[in-house]
């Protein structure tokens, strides 16, 4: 995942419409950003859109075309058990993507209110809180999703709490960097001295600073947890048949790469083309959010 170095959140420090329209100009300017964008949101509207795009059923069990190759009729051959490829690729984008924004939404949530109660609280409960961080982070991510999922049993609600669990000490810890060092600063202590309280100042000044380092790091770890979805579904610890998943998919068609390749082209390419778009996507936000990083304002 993304690491906590790669973004300064006193980077951020811009307001008004100008910036906006500042952001979409140095934007336009990142090639690498503006195909990041098409990417994700074309896999984003194919995920919306999926029941209408779909061609056949893709839990439909057909006799006949087992295993069949890529045709007019099916665009992407069908599998083992007759079903098409194409319409199981199309809604299986939705999976890794409702995982990734549940699990990461989830997650934000709570480092952001951690986040806030470390850097703004008193000195033990920091501590305290700082040790809760540093005991999750200490497992390492594999091992610790085999345990829970082992425990709970292989589900969609298992990996969505096993990453977010992961992921919330990432969070929480730019939070806390960021808050204890605004506690501190002139403008705080100003706000303070004319009676504004803690809830406003935390809502006010501290809350818009730390938004976008999050929002940018978030960008930047959609890519590793839909390889984690489609990894754990591949080791079939995550969705379960017959819900169509890249990662099931990925996983019936190594059954049959020697003679039906197009199987795990079909469940590999949609995993390459997210993880490429959200990777481009978060490079570019933190590019241009990062002064130390533009090349041209």
């Amino acid at each position: 995942m993304a690491s906590v170095e790669a973004i300064r959140p006193e980077a951020i420090d811009v307001k008004g419409n100008g910036a906006f329209r500042t952001f979409l100009r140095q934007f336009r300017k990142n090639r690498l950003g503006m195909l990041g964008a098409v990417l994700v949101i074309l896999i984003t509207a194919i995920a919306i859109f999926a029941p209408l795009i779909v061609t056949h059923d893709p839990i439909r069990i057909m006799i006949g075309p087992r295993l069949a190759a890529p045709s007019q009729e099916f665009l992407l051959g069908t599998d083992q058990l007759g079903r098409d490829t194409f319409s199981r690729v199309v809604m299986g984008g939705r999976i890794p993507l409702f995982v990734a924004f549940a699990s990461l939404g989830s997650s934000l949530a709570v480092g952001l209110v951690l986040g806030l109660i470390a850097g703004f609280g008193p000195r033990w409960l920091d501590n305290l809180l700082l040790l809760v961080f540093d005991t999750i982070r200490s497992f390492p991510g594999i091992i610790f999703a085999l345990a829970v999922i082992a425990l709970l049993g292989p589900s969609l609600s298992s990996v969505i709490l096993v990453i977010a669990i992961t992921s919330m000490p990432i969070y929480a810890r730019v939070v806390r960097t960021q808050t204890e060092a605004l506690r501190n600063s002139e403008y705080i202590a100003a706000e303070r001295s004319m009676g504004a309280g803690t809830t406003r100042i935390l809502a006010v000044h501290v809350l818009p600073n730390v938004l976008g380092p999050l929002l940018i790091l978030v960008s930047m770890d959609v890519p590793a947890v839909i390889a984690v979805e489609a990894g754990l579904s591949f080791l079939g610890m995550g969705v379960r048949p017959p819900t169509p998943d890249w990662g099931v998919i990925l996983s019936d068609g190594y059954s049959h790469i020697n003679t039906t390749p197009w199987l795990v082209i079909a469940g590999g390419i949609p995993i390459v083309l997210a993880t490429l778009g959200f990777t481009f996507l978060g490079e570019a936000l933190r590019d241009i959010f990062d002064p130390k990083l533009r090349k041209d304002l």
